[in-house]
């Protein structure tokens, strides 16, 4: 062994060794630091760690006492061998704590200690003395309520009708100062997009002091089972059809109505007291030209809702009227050998005036009509004959300004003698224009 001792080659080769053992020991080191650990070497096997976010521990009778002022944590400062100081920062096996046994009702300033016992190690906890409130320990039942949010915003034609909730106390255990402070325990149910009932659903306990500040208090149970009833009222109402404008000239309306006289809204229950009807959205009249029927949507008020009815159709009548000139009028069933003329009207002509639904009314022309008076077994005479018009039996009306006529029938002898003087009248015309042109060729 002295030989090895001896030799160069082993004491470097050693040294080498060494040399390397200390740099894995380093890097280990740092390798396994927390990211909250700072660390610092003073000479070999001297170190030195700075430990954030350690936690404290209170010691007191917790079933009694209430206290306030101790900080969640603290920062430790570790100083020692390596040996020492890098297993406490490895493993956390130490506590930092107050120690408050003892204390009574009131406020204190205490000291912050810890479990490392180790000689080798120092220790510096920042802060090192805290302030802290020492309270009896105080639980009370409180009845929780429900805040419903968004009521509004619940689905088209819903509404809360009731709300439940399971257990409906809980037990708030604080200081008697917190205790007394509460103003109000309760849990929020959001009603958003809400369309049907909310069955058991558990949601967090809140507690707020007079001020409206939420409270950091023990609760028991801390979630409660929140049911709300929800319904969604309807009701019929008369449907009556909207109209604007006036119609064309010479048309005229005889009757606009929807395919149903009632309709089924939605909406909250003060929402459809106040309505009594429904009307749909304004017809145009303007632009009316024949009867027929059109799809119109409804004229709902804000927050009614008919689903199952968006549109209805509504059927228009509408009239017009047209009058079709000198039509003649014929004559059936005269006796042979007889004749007649017009008295009045002495044209033998009438006019027909028609309404009606004005598609069938635009499409009609004169030969559609035919007007005649009968004459069968009349003798010679003046007669006063009703008038027969024969017209489209499409439920159009038809009138005439003159419901009768009278006519003369005249017999063969009657017949010649007035047709004699019409020939001599026309023989005198002949001798006229024959002396005319005589002269003329004079």
């Amino acid at each position: 062994m002295d030989n090895w001792f001896r030799s160069k080659w082993f004491v470097r080769l050693f040294s080498l060794a060494f040399a390397i053992f200390l740099y894995a020991f380093v890097n280990v080191s740092d390798n396994n630091d927390p990211g909250n650990t700072d660390s610092t070497y003073s000479g070999l096997g001297e170190q030195s760690e700075l430990l954030s976010d350690v936690p404290v521990e209170i010691e007191i009778d917790r079933e009694q006492y209430v206290v306030s002022g101790v900080p969640e944590s603290v920062q430790v400062s570790l100083q020692g061998t390596s040996g020492s100081v890098t297993p406490l920062v490895l493993q956390r096996n130490f506590e930092v704590f107050v120690d408050l046994e003892g204390l009574g009702e009131g406020t204190h300033v205490v000291e912050l200690e810890h479990t490392i016992n180790k000689n080798d190690v120092k220790v510096y906890i920042e802060p090192k003395t805290i302030e802290v409130t020492i309270e009896e320990r105080a639980s009370e039942e409180f009845t929780v309520v429900a805040d419903f949010i968004n009521e509004d915003k619940m689905a088209n034609g819903f509404e809360m009708t009731d709300a439940r909730i399971e257990p409906s106390t809980v037990t708030i255990t604080s200081s008697r100062s917190v205790i007394d402070a509460i103003g109000t325990v309760k849990v929020y149910v959001n009603l958003e997009g809400v369309d049907g009932s909310i069955n058991s659903r558990e949601l967090p306990v809140n507690v707020y002091d007079l001020q409206g500040n939420e409270l950091d208090v023990r609760l028991d149970p801390e979630n409660v089972q929140v049911s709300v009833d929800v319904n969604n009222p309807s009701k019929s109402v008369p449907l009556s059809v909207a109209t604007t404008g006036e119609l064309p000239e010479g048309y005229s309306l005889n009757s606009i109505s929807a395919n149903v006289e009632e309709v089924e809204i939605y909406s909250t229950s003060n929402r459809l007291e106040e309505i009594s009807e429904i009307t749909t959205e304004e017809v145009d009249l303007s632009e009316i030209n024949e009867s027929g029927t059109i799809e119109v949507p409804l004229q709902l008020p804000e927050g009614v809702y008919a689903p199952e009815m968006e549109m209805v159709e509504v059927t228009v009548d509408v009239e017009t009227s047209r009058v079709f000139e000198n039509i003649p009028i014929e004559d059936e069933g005269l006796s042979s050998g007889l004749a007649f003329n017009f008295l009045d009207p002495s044209s033998g002509e009438l006019n027909i005036t028609t309404s009606g639904d004005a598609a069938i009314i635009n499409e009609l022309s004169i030969e559609d009509f035919r007007a005649f008076i009968e004459l069968t077994d009349l003798n010679p005479g003046a007669h006063q004959l009703p008038i027969t018009i024969e017209a489209p039996n499409d439920g159009i009306n038809v009138s005439t300004e003159v419901e009768e006529v009278s006519v003369e029938i005249s017999g063969p002898e009657q017949a010649n003698q007035s047709e004699q003087p019409e020939q001599d009248e026309e023989q005198a015309q002949d001798q006229a224009q024959d002396q005319a042109q005589d002269q003329d060729q004079d």
